[in-house]
């Protein structure tokens, strides 16, 4: 999975294509480093905070938990 398939899997963002714009936008921080990168990896035991939208910890490569 990847940063944005998360924001768009967790309804943050209504489509793939706002990821970018959104990632400039608002701070998101990946296991606690500030990421701009919408193809950016996620592994299970990232921690993901998106400002003003919560904390998400990926438990699989299929699963999010807020």
């Amino acid at each position: 999975m990847t940063l944005g398939q998360l924001l768009k899997e967790t309804a943050i963002i209504g489509s793939g294509g706002q990821a970018k714009w959104f990632l400039k936008e608002t701070t998101v921080l990946v296991n606690g480093e500030p990421d701009d990168r919408r193809g950016r990896k996620l592994y299970p035991g990232d921690t993901i905070e998106v400002e003003d939208n919560g904390s998400f910890f990926i438990r699989s490569n299929q699963e999010t938990t807020d």
